[in-house]
């Protein structure tokens, strides 16, 4: 199950966002996917939560989002389209955070088209 409880898509790795020149994490499980990151990519949008006692820094819901559309190339621009109709549909969105994090990300003008759609 995803954190953020928006689309279908059972995740086979879990993503992690590392700065630059950091070793990368050696797990068996869970299967991980490292994307280097630094600036407002790495730093923005992070909420910490609580698992097992630990406090885990997970992007919110609106970066979260911006992410699928930045790496829709690998992860399918389906499972972006429908990140964001349903994040929006469940009110787990604002526009003005979309717009903010798809500008950290640069990804306003793959965004936009798809952002006019869910607000008509």
């Amino acid at each position: 199950m995803n954190r953020h409880c928006i689309g279908t898509q059972a995740p086979f790795e879990v993503w992690l966002a590392i700065p630059p020149n950091t070793p990368t994490p050696r797990l068996d499980q869970p299967a991980l996917r490292v994307e280097r990151r630094s600036g407002p990519a790495l730093t923005e949008g992070i909420e910490p939560i609580e698992i097992d006692g630990l406090q885990v820094p997970v992007f919110n819901a609106s970066k979260t989002v911006a992410d699928c559309f930045k790496f829709c190339n690998k992860i399918g621009l389906d499972v972006a389209l429908e990140a964001l109709r349903e994040g929006w549909a469940q009110r787990k969105l604002t526009m003005d955070a979309l717009w903010h994090y798809a500008a950290v990300n640069r990804v306003v003008n793959v965004m936009w088209p798809y952002l006019e759609s869910v607000t008509s």
